[in-house]
């Protein structure tokens, strides 16, 4: 059975510990459920970004725990513009 697991990251791509242990997930939507509950912890604790790893796979990444911020900042320019 596949295992997935998240790498967390600093912005630089350095690994750090989460402020939020997670467990292994047995799929790759409770994983997501996951990172999608707890991301505001994980990115006050440190971590910037995450990878996604199907066992030692990695499906996708980095992911921005900032990206609610990028996107407001994205809509303040559109609007002055």
């Amino acid at each position: 059975m596949a295992a997935w697991t998240w790498r967390f990251e600093t912005a630089d791509g350095a690994e750090v510990q989460p402020a939020v242990q997670p467990e292994e997930f047995t799929t790759q939507g409770d994983a997501e459920s996951w990172v999608g509950e707890y991301w505001q912890q994980l990115k006050e604790g440190g971590a910037d970004q995450v990878r996604l790893f199907e066992d030692a796979t990695e499906i996708y990444g980095p992911m921005s725990l900032h990206a609610e911020e990028a996107a407001n900042a994205d809509e303040a320019e559109a609007s002055e513009a």
